[in-house]
């Protein structure tokens, strides 16, 4: 197994960088929608149009996995991640529809070691998910635990 890339010393806070593009389509967002949050404006082009939205548009929860997997891409799979204790906000700012374009903007907003686990590091990050127009569609907040790095290792 090969040893992680991203420890906790690697997340300086304020550091903000941007990486990921997803292409939105139509038709995951209907089989996303069937499957996790049938709403009829997340199902249809008509009931889209009708509803307050304007249009056929991915659930939130799409839009937060559609996070995860480009988090996951870009460092978390090639981190001393362990994991999350939660997630501290989550805000749908704008809807996402059919052949956005989206990237992710992560922000470190704090990191610290941890008081009872000295192998340990906790980071606390923003993740902005924006779209083609380069509006915020999406902002999740929280905590994550990463392993540090064993004393002397080079980085």
């Amino acid at each position: 197994m090969p040893r992680p890339v991203w420890y906790w010393e690697d997340f300086k806070a304020g550091e903000v960088i941007e990486f990921g593009e997803k292409h939105v389509s139509r038709d995951e967002i209907i089989e996303f929608a069937s499957e996790f949050d049938p709403q009829p404006f997340h199902l249809s082009e008509e009931a889209g149009k009708a509803s307050i939205l304007g249009g056929l548009c991915a659930s939130g929860w799409h839009s937060c996995a559609m996070l995860m997997r480009m988090m996951c891409d870009e460092y978390m799979l090639d981190s001393s991640s362990m994991g999350a204790p939660g997630t501290d906000e989550v805000r749908w700012q704008k809807p996402v529809y059919v052949d956005d374009i989206l990237r992710v903007r992560r922000t470190v907003l704090e990191s610290r070691p941890s008081n009872s686990r000295p192998q340990v590091g906790l980071t606390r990050l923003r993740h902005e998910l924006i779209n083609r127009k380069g509006e915020v569609v999406l902002v999740m907040t929280g905590w994550i635990l990463f392993g540090r790095r064993i004393s002397g290792e080079a980085a």
